[in-house]
């Protein structure tokens, strides 16, 4: 660095976890793992994908041919892949799920795999992660049901917004569900913690929400798509605006600037994923609140939009 050249230590135990220099050196030395690969590659940390469109057997011999590179570079740089947590998952009901082969090892075939932290199923639909979430939600506030007895709405109300909420929205805008029953499951984890403040319990849902300051989970989830758009929008993601939206060519109707065009869609699964289902609220939103210069602005827009427009984030 600047000219100057650091001597040679001997690392006997390998990079402690937790340092600073770690994570950087790592991403360092698997930097090149893509050389050379003709398919999508997805890496995060130490786990990669690799992913292509198949529909014959030329297309099999080009993932399998990539799988093969992987494996000369692991030889080269000595770190090996452990081939029985390496898995394949075919996605599409045309799908001819053709087998490969890493180290001399057929990869096991699966209908459900955890990618950083979320559960993503062969049919794609979101229901195996809602259980999920339900389940950790229903503990963790099942805990403080049973271990808090100062049962203040202050003290209640900031223990599930920390410790029960997180796992009902974690990076939700991936796998927002749209069948009745998966919202009417994730919903009844608020619907129980409304209950447990002292007073509440005999109120409507939507009267304990009120008197709470609480969003429905629904609406939360639809706020959720807006800012993860706006981050885009505003180059604030490492996902460019043009690669997932299209801005629309159509200035003279009612909008603002930034309004998007709606595809056609003949899935319910691509006709609910996020670029799509965030559309016409999107649409929607007033050229003020879009011009918002800062996240949390924008976040003061949406919650006038919520006084002004009724239902505006219900679906």
């Amino acid at each position: 660095m600047n000219g100057e050249r650091s001597s040679w230590r001997q690392v006997t135990s390998g990079v402690p976890q937790g340092s600073v220099l770690g994570p950087v050196l790592f991403l360092i030395f698997i930097n090149d793992l893509e050389n050379g690969l003709y398919n999508f590659v997805f890496k995060f940390a130490d786990d990669t994908k690799i992913a292509d469109i198949v529909n014959s057997t030329v297309d099999r011999d080009l993932v399998q041919r990539d799988l093969e590179v992987v494996e000369d570079w692991s030889a080269t740089w000595q770190m090996q892949f452990n081939t029985a947590k390496c898995k394949v998952m075919h996605v599409g009901h045309n799908n001819k799920k053709y087998y490969y082969l890493m180290n001399g090892h057929m990869l096991d075939s699966v209908l459900e795999e955890r990618d950083l932290r979320i559960l993503i199923t062969a049919d794609l639909k979101p229901s195996t992660q809602c259980q999920a979430a339900y389940s950790t939600a229903n503990k963790v506030l099942g805990m403080i049901s049973r271990t808090v007895t100062y049962k203040d709405r202050y003290v209640l109300l900031q223990l599930y917004k920390s410790f029960v909420r997180p796992h009902l929205e974690f990076s939700v805008s991936a796998w927002s569900p749209h069948y009745l029953k998966d919202k009417h499951l994730l919903e009844k984890i608020q619907h129980r913690f409304t209950r447990m403040i002292p007073g509440l319990k005999q109120l409507p849902y939507d009267l304990r929400l009120r008197k709470l300051g609480l969003w429905s989970l629904e609406e939360r989830r639809n706020r959720a798509d807006l800012l993860e758009t706006f981050r885009v929008y505003k180059g604030w993601s490492t996902i460019s605006f043009d690669s997932m939206f299209a801005v629309s060519a159509v200035s003279k109707t009612r909008g603002h600037s930034a309004k998007t065009v709606k595809n056609r869609c003949c899935l319910d699964i691509r006709h609910h994923f996020f670029s799509e289902r965030v559309i016409n609220r999107w649409n929607r939103l007033d050229q003020h609140v879009i011009d918002s210069a800062t996240l949390n602005a924008f976040k003061s827009g949406l919650e006038r939009t919520r006084n002004e427009k009724i239902s505006f984030f219900m679906d």
